[in-house]
């Protein structure tokens, strides 16, 4: 145990400690080089070392080099890392107010949800598991998600009858998919492609470029944009290491990721537009089905979240907004 307390001790100090006349921040993921959110941290790291003059410097650890994206939120909240990136969807374990970004149709568009995470609403969750030694510094594009299958497309909510539907390990996910008529069945990441294939499962639902990179394309040849979730990525931070900084550095670090977020959207919108492109060119049926129907039948689960009067006031703040 002590042999185990020393190493966690002489971590954090590397995440925190000051090196000199510098102090060094470890930043770790699970996304590969070439992915759009690495090359916004790559920028973040640049931009904090030229507002700093060298003084902060970010070290980045892509592609689950320090642990899962659940692990990495962990070393976060004991301050053995600095930095990491997680779903929305994932930080609804940590605080119900998230579930609301995993609501369906809660954003009436892409320039809608932007307004929404850049604005008042986005900051206070940002903010809301600091209780959990977790801050939130921005958000980055994650796309919209929309159901992608083996058999047919989906054009239509009774489509989804009968068809077992992979979904991320989040509730709303699960209502949600639910709620349209299919029948949600969470798989990790990792292990879809096998149950794509063997049949485990009749389609997924995800982001264009999430479609490309993981080449599910392969086994799902129709992808129906009916765009029913939009949940941004969420950069965080240790609050144990926020603790710890000078207000100058803090400043240096927002900043930075504040301009890394920018950045991210636009590299996301190339993304999506050449995954597209290619999983067409794969053999993809792509279609645009008529989201009314979708939107309408999940009108009830809204209104069944009255009963939770934070995640329904997040709800009615949001549809506020123009």
């Amino acid at each position: 145990m002590k042999f185990l307390c020393g190493i966690l001790l002489l971590t954090t100090f590397s995440c925190v400690g000051p090196l000199k006349d510098k102090r060094e921040l470890k930043l770790a993921h699970g996304l590969p080089v070439d992915h759009p959110v690495h090359h916004a941290m790559e920028f973040m790291a640049e931009r904090t070392a030229e507002l700093s003059e060298g003084k902060l410097i970010i070290d980045i650890y892509p592609a689950e080099q320090l642990g899962s994206e659940q692990q990495c939120v962990e070393l976060l909240q004991i301050g053995s890392l600095a930095i990491t990136k997680v779903s929305a969807a994932v930080m609804e374990s940590f605080t119900d107010d998230y579930k609301v970004f995993g609501l369906p149709y809660i954003f009436k568009s892409k320039e809608h949800a932007f307004k929404i995470m850049d604005g008042e609403i986005g900051q206070d969750l940002l903010l809301s598991t600091e209780n959990k030694w977790i801050r939130g510094l921005t958000y980055y594009d994650a796309g919209s998600r929309s159901f992608y299958t083996k058999s047919k497309p989906i054009t239509h909510p009774d489509d989804l009858a009968g068809l077992k539907i992979r979904v991320m390990r989040s509730i709303t996910a699960v209502e949600m998919t639910k709620a349209l008529g299919g029948s949600p069945t969470p798989i990790s990441w990792g292990e879809l492609y096998t149950a794509l294939q063997s049949g485990v499962v009749d389609g997924a639902e995800n982001n264009p470029p999430s479609l490309y990179t993981s080449r599910h394309y392969e086994v799902c040849k129709f992808y129906s944009l009916d765009e029913h979730t939009t949940i941004p990525d969420v950069l965080v931070f240790s609050q144990i290491i926020w603790d710890k900084l000078s207000e100058q550095e803090r400043e240096w670090i927002q900043q930075a990721a504040d301009e890394s977020a920018v950045l991210q959207r636009k590299l996301w919108a190339e993304s999506e537009i050449e995954s597209l492109e290619e999983v067409q060119k794969a053999g993809v049926q792509i279609n645009y089905p008529d989201k009314a129907p979708f939107i309408e039948k999940v009108q009830p689960l809204l209104e069944s979240y009255k009963d939770k009067p934070v995640i329904y006031s997040y709800i009615k703040r949001i549809q506020a907004v123009e």
